[in-house]
């Protein structure tokens, strides 16, 4: 779940992440979707998950075997820990959670694009256009008032 949260990478990316991807704690990654390469900090939340495991060598979400799952197999698993919990979500909402917390915190299309894989700037607006308005038109009035 962590993967997918913290890196933001669509399920079949993310089930194909391990660390042959990560050199100096920066992870690099072709995405199978669009070919777009995506780079990712191993960030300090991440890094504590992959440290408590388990993980695979090559793959750093794995089954109880230790073998890799595969996209769908992954997707169904975390939809029946979702079932479970009563919550009726998927793992591609976590995707959606990681580029709004990154449009929230201020992220650019630009930003995004190179974050997410994306192109052409519509995905990227859509989450800088619904990102919380309430906190953005807060930090430009702040900016406008920091600039008198």
């Amino acid at each position: 779940m962590d993967v997918v949260l913290y890196t933001g990478l669509r399920r079949g990316d993310a089930v194909l992440l391990g660390r042959q991807h990560v050199k100096g704690g920066i992870a690099t990654i072709r995405t199978a979707k669009t070919g777009a390469e995506v780079t990712n900090p191993i960030l300090p939340a991440l890094q504590k998950t992959l440290d408590k495991g388990p993980t695979g060598d090559l793959h750093f979400i794995v089954g109880k075997a230790g073998q890799p799952l595969t996209k769908e197999t992954f997707g169904n698993r975390f939809r029946d820990a979702c079932n479970e919990a009563g919550v009726t979500k998927s793992a591609h909402g976590l995707r959606k959670i990681a580029a709004t917390r990154a449009a929230e915190a201020g992220a650019t299309v630009a930003q995004l694009e190179a974050m997410f894989g994306w192109s052409g700037g519509n995905m990227a607006s859509l989450y800088t256009r619904s990102a919380n308005r309430r906190k953005l038109a807060l930090s430009g009035w702040s900016e406008l008032i920091g600039g008198e």
